[in-house]
């Protein structure tokens, strides 16, 4: 069997796809994956073959245009405004970006680098002649790619976000290139998602009403080397606390949001050893850090995540993903819709707390730490999500689902 991938423009978003691409490759079926020029090497370095053939508006690009559109019609709930969504250079008034100068200027020629992707994944296609088309939320490629070939596909969930949320925080883009038509397709429609693939507990109530083909998340966190205390459990009486930080936040939502500072403020003196696992920047930005703080770069979180007593996040998937799979309660503190969502279904399933962006100051990060750590139920509310999370399918027998829906429209 062939099996084709589309991912997007976000490093982070092909996560999620990668142990299925494994399970795949490890049954003997062929995979190869979609994507823009500029992620080829990540694409490379988990296996799996690249085709760098993708264009269109960046997804960072979009995110900010989804915040400035929040701002302008109130729904943005920060007493800041959202960056600006070309530059990410702070706006002082929402007029200091000409959305009329962008639609008739910028618009256009975004859609067609869109459409050139969308063409060249119908072409590949057409070409490769895959039995199977598997695509994240944001890449809208590989289900124009299904549908023109005629062969069955599914929508891979990154995280407990679903494809039909509120409009202002979709994560699934709609068609500006006018490629569904052009491919002799209706305009394009949440609805002509048939499946997901989805590896959330059922207890998060994800809303996506297509059919659910479920499965138990396998975390992949990056190919960084394991170091030496990841090793190592916490020193008895001092349980160990994580911070993660995300990759691309503070390009996407502005300078409010790193709030690493405050949180290393919240947690001296509580008594825990504290990991800190971000980007280069993030991690230089950080200058002289408390005693018993250890900062480290990239440090896959499968590794450091199953020892600790909590996890302290922004909402972004892959963190509140493999924070589910270790069974760990999260505090999640939250500059997007999308992430906001995430961590209120963490917070009201009992598996941890979430605070908005502006509402984490120390004081609040540090009395949420202190019951998370302290306060067994959100363990066992971590831990009832881990069970429902393994009780699922794993991406190897996925697989064997796979295979039936491919042969089924065979």
């Amino acid at each position: 069997m062939r099996v084709l991938f589309t991912v997007s423009s976000q490093a982070t978003h092909y996560s999620a796809l990668v142990p299925q691409g494994w399970a795949l490759q490890a049954a003997g079926h062929e995979v190869r994956v979609l994507c823009t020029p500029d992620q080829t090497a990540a694409v490379g370095r988990t296996g799996l073959l690249p085709v760098p053939v993708l264009d269109g508006m960046r997804v960072i690009t979009r995110l900010r245009l989804q915040a400035y559109r929040e701002a302008a019609e109130g729904d943005w709930p920060y007493p800041w405004l959202p960056p600006h969504p070309l530059t990410g250079e702070p706006l002082d008034d929402l007029a200091d970006f000409d959305l009329a100068a962008f639609r008739d200027e910028v618009a256009p020629a975004l859609a067609e680098r869109a459409a050139r992707g969308f063409d060249a994944s119908v072409e590949f296609a057409r070409a490769w002649r895959p039995h199977l088309v598997l695509h994240d939320p944001a890449s809208l490629e590989g289900l124009l790619a299904a549908r023109a070939t005629g062969v069955p596909s599914a929508l891979s969930l990154w995280g407990p976000v679903g494809t039909h949320e509120p409009e202002h925080m979709r994560i699934v883009p709609t068609d500006h290139s006018g490629s569904f038509p052009r491919h002799g397709q209706d305009a394009f429609d949440l609805d002509m998602i048939e499946r997901v693939l989805d590896p959330c507990p059922p207890s998060l109530d994800v809303p996506a009403p297509a059919e659910r083909l479920p499965y138990a998340y396998v975390p992949f966190n990056g190919t960084t080397p394991v170091p030496p205390w990841a090793l190592e459990p916490p020193a008895p009486g001092r349980p160990r606390v994580c911070v993660t930080w995300s990759t691309a936040l503070t390009a996407t939502t502005g300078p409010n949001s790193y709030l690493l500072p405050a949180i290393l403020e919240a947690l001296d003196g509580l008594g825990c050893e504290v990991v800190v696992t971000a980007t280069a920047g993030d991690v230089a930005a950080l200058g002289a850090v408390p005693e018993g703080v250890r900062v480290a770069e990239h440090v896959p979180l499968m590794a450091v995540l199953p020892d600790c007593a909590a996890v302290v996040h922004h909402g972004g998937s892959g963190s509140a993903m493999t924070a589910l799979w270790a069974g760990v309660p999260q505090l999640t503190a939250t500059f997007a819709s999308e992430q906001e969502a995430a961590g209120r279904r963490l917070a009201a399933a009992g598996a941890g707390l979430h605070l908005r962006g502006h509402e984490a100051v120390p004081a609040a990060l540090r009395s949420a730490v202190e019951s998370l750590v302290g306060d067994p139920a959100y363990r066992d509310g971590a831990a009832g999500l881990r069970k429902e999370m393994l009780a699922r399918p794993t991406p190897a027998r996925l697989v064997t689902a796979l295979e039936h829906l491919a042969s089924d429209a065979a």
